[in-house]
């Protein structure tokens, strides 16, 4: 019999799900990218190393205790720390969702863009889920420093960009999460199809009460 609670092995199957959404639709290719989700006990569910987000087990998938300690399944992803802080920066954090997505990793790469906030408010829908996108410096994949940097910006963004690298997105639940990075990265397609001609944004007083108005629905 399976000793799994109900609520984890729901969690488990949705991790599976919508990690083989995300690859399926090219947002995460190979061994690229990682999941985590936070259990109703405060233990995390951690896709494994060099795990594909395309063929995961909802079985064998990472266990963490409430501090980060491994229990169980396969040997988690060594971007764990970056996790971790995450979730200590943002206590309402449900789920977090790195990716090496197309246009974020390339929007990461650009020179020219403002490291406070990486994309022009050109949607309602970036300003509502996103609102800023801050950009941190090149660090290596599973480089502890990602997390002390990560600690710090999190506490005001719910979405980070790593240079050279990929995003760095939370939500509430594990749902939120993934629709949060697919509209960050269908925000930065839409940039790059924007770039070479003269656009419109969203005028000051526009992106002030659609995040007013987010910010009351969430409260």
């Amino acid at each position: 019999m399976n000793s799994i609670p109900f609520s984890e092995q729901q969690l488990r199957d949705d991790l599976v799900i919508y990690a083989r959404s995300l690859f399926q639709r090219g947002l995460s290719s190979g061994g690229s990218g990682n999941i985590s989700a936070k259990l109703p006990d405060g233990g995390f569910l951690v896709t494994p190393t060099n795990s594909c987000l395309g063929e995961l087990d909802s079985q064998t998938l990472s266990k963490l205790d409430a501090e980060g300690n491994y229990l169980s399944g396969d040997k988690p992803s060594k971007e764990v720390p970056m996790h971790l802080a995450m979730y200590r920066a943002r206590p309402a954090c449900g789920a977090v969702v790195h990716l090496h997505s197309p246009y974020l990793t390339a929007l990461s790469c650009l020179t020219n863009i403002d490291s406070e906030n990486c994309l022009p408010s050109i949607t309602p829908y970036y300003v509502m889920r996103i609102g800023r996108l801050p950009l941190l410096p090149y660090m290596k994949p599973g480089d502890p420093a990602i997390a002390v940097a990560l600690a710090e910006t999190a506490r005001d963004h719910n979405a980070v960009l790593l240079a050279n690298h990929g995003p760095v997105v939370t939500g509430s639940t594990l749902r939120e999460a993934v629709f949060n990075a697919e509209e960050l990265e269908d925000t930065a397609r839409l940039y790059f199809l924007l770039k070479p001609y003269e656009y419109n944004q969203l005028a000051p007083s526009a992106v002030d009460e659609l995040t007013q108005t987010y910010r009351n629905r969430i409260g």
